[in-house]
């Protein structure tokens, strides 16, 4: 019986060691290493600006540093597929937008990611409203003037915009479908270049980002007809909505720029909830909103879900556009 018993003993020492050895050692805690976020467009613009802001409160708050990666091309294209296909692991973010994550879909028919299937919402970060200017000199002193004059010499006045697909380009050809109006689009490789020929008098309006007009505005330069945003701006109280105008087709207008952060699928649940509640502190901070509203930004912090749903609602609504305005990215 002592024999059995210290054999027995010995047996079940063994399986116990045996199966110690197959558990898994406990995961180290996210994050144990420096994330990225994807950044894709050229350092200095809007997104960049705002993946900055976000990296570096992320950094402190999870105590890991926090890379930013500019990937250009495309239209925000290439970047974005980089994303994608990187590890799900909560270790590399895109920072996104309305373009990468609701207008490409339309632009490009061959593109390399989807925004909803291969990505997960981790957190709405800002909006920025649209502005539309004209030159000080045009008569049009009102959204109602201005449709007006497009109306009563179709295809004579132009806008400009940062390119074929941009977001000021889409926000100009919605405009134009709500309001069945004609203006002659005129690309340019970029925002700056669009302002420049507005203020030369080359071109008659511009509907973009309020960063690159606030100055111009102000000095008198341009002259602020309308936002694109559902409620006025506090940098531009005494200028009206466009759903504001009186203008018929407008009733519910609004074609802010939306930016945000998401994961490639497959990012633990878990991490995508500590990311975005680590976001969310960061937006509702002094320090974060002074420095978005100098980007003529507003924090927009919500749930993962809240923001799965805006970009839900708003690729189809940017494909009708795309479609009415046969916007091409070339």
């Amino acid at each position: 019986m002592k024999f059995l018993s210290t054999r027995r003993a010995a047996i079940l020492a063994g399986a116990g060691g045996a199966l110690s050895l197959a558990l898994p050692t406990r995961a180290q805690a996210f994050p144990s290493k420096p994330m990225r976020i994807i950044v894709p467009f050229p350092p200095g613009g809007s997104t960049d600006v705002l993946a900055r802001a976000m990296g570096l409160e992320l950094g402190k708050a999870l105590g890991q540093p926090v890379v930013i990666e500019n990937l250009p091309g495309a239209g925000g294209s290439l970047g974005a597929e980089r994303a994608s296909k990187s590890v799900a692991d909560g270790y590399t973010l895109l920072m996104g937008h309305i373009g990468t994550l609701a207008i490409n879909p339309s632009l490009y028919p061959k593109l390399s990611y989807d925004p909803q299937r291969s990505f997960t919402p981790v957190a709405w970060v800002a909006r920025v409203p649209n502005v539309l200017v004209v030159n000080a000199s045009m008569p049009a002193h009102s959204l109602k003037e201005l449709i007006a004059l497009a109306k009563a010499r179709p295809g004579h006045l132009s806008y400009g915009s940062g390119g074929n697909g941009s977001a000021a380009h889409t926000t100009m050809e919605y405009l134009k479908m709500q309001t069945g109006s004609s203006f002659l689009h005129i690309p340019y490789r970029g925002t700056a270049p669009s302002v420049t020929d507005l203020l030369g008098g080359q071109i008659h309006v511009l509907f973009t980002g309020i960063p690159a007009l606030l100055p111009h505005i102000k000095s008198g330069k341009l002259r602020a007809l309308a936002v694109s945003s559902p409620k006025r701006l506090a940098l531009l109280p005494d200028v009206p909505t466009v759903a504001e105008s009186g203008v018929p087709g407008t009733k519910g207008f609004e074609a802010d720029q939306w930016y945000g952060l998401v994961a490639p699928v497959g990012t633990p649940a878990n991490v995508v909830s500590l990311l975005n509640q680590n976001a969310n502190k960061a937006l509702a901070s002094e320090e974060v909103r002074a420095r978005l509203a100098a980007e003529g930004a507003e924090a927009t912090p919500a749930t993962p879900q809240v923001f799965a749903q805006l970009i839900a609602a708003e690729i189809p609504r940017w494909a009708r556009v795309i479609k009415a305005g046969s916007i091409t990215p070339d």
